[in-house]
């Protein structure tokens, strides 16, 4: 199945498809779809925000962290599994070898120019019918809370349950263009570095610390 029936919509400027599936890495063609993917990022806040401001009634903090849930990598990158959009994915060789088809921050970014390609092929209310289709399933469980878990409210409260110290997050590094940086967060435990997170925003990167040093400490299952 192309990947044209599995989102429901046929481009009418094929060029912007290709250009939304290909990834930095791929060799022989200077244009990629990181530009793109800067477009979708933002169309893609519009129209969660739009949706949860015409459909429910929620407060202004409830709605961030909804929307943030919702467009969040982890998000975007489930939503792109069930597309099976890594398949479809332009890679360079070193990309592939390395796992790069199923790499998460891959699949977001894909998913996020996509949306870019099928705004700028077509109009606001036909993206989002596309995004509000492909991301019906994710909505409805960021809504009820069983979207993305908070593994650092479920870190500190661990921590005040068997100790009293204090846990710190620290930026070690980031890197990456402007619009698609990768940031690297260390979790600090009584000043010694415990644990490393690595997320495509700050808060990404933290979840991920709380939740690789949870894995380790409590052998939780991994969700």
């Amino acid at each position: 199945m192309t990947i044209e029936k599995k989102i429901g919509y046929v481009f009418k400027k094929r060029e912007l498809l290709k250009i939304a599936l290909t990834h930095s890495s791929h060799s022989g063609n200077t244009t990629n779809n990181e530009r793109l993917e800067f477009l979708g990022d933002a169309v893609l806040e519009l129209i969660i925000s739009e949706y949860l401001f015409i459909s429910h009634k929620l407060s202004e903090g409830k709605m961030t962290k909804i929307r943030s849930n919702i467009v969040c990598a982890e998000s975007l990158s489930k939503a792109a599994c069930e597309l099976e959009l890594g398949e479809h994915i332009f890679l360079g060789k070193g990309e592939i070898v390395t796992g790069g088809r199923h790499r998460k921050s891959n699949l977001a970014n894909a998913f996020e120019a996509l949306i870019g390609a099928v705004f700028l092929d077509s109009d606001f209310e036909t993206t989002k019918e596309v995004v509000l289709r492909l991301l019906e399933n994710n909505i409805h469980l960021a809504l009820s809370g069983a979207l993305v878990k908070d593994y650092k409210t479920e870190l500190q409260e661990y921590i005040q349950k068997n100790n009293d110290n204090v846990i710190e997050y620290t930026l070690d590094q980031s890197d990456g263009p402007e619009h698609n940086k990768t940031f690297y967060i260390n979790l600090i435990f009584n000043g010694e570095c415990v644990s490393q997170g690595i997320g495509k925003s700050k808060k990404e990167g933290e979840q991920n610390a709380a939740k690789n040093y949870l894995l380790e400490v409590k052998n939780i299952k991994d969700k």
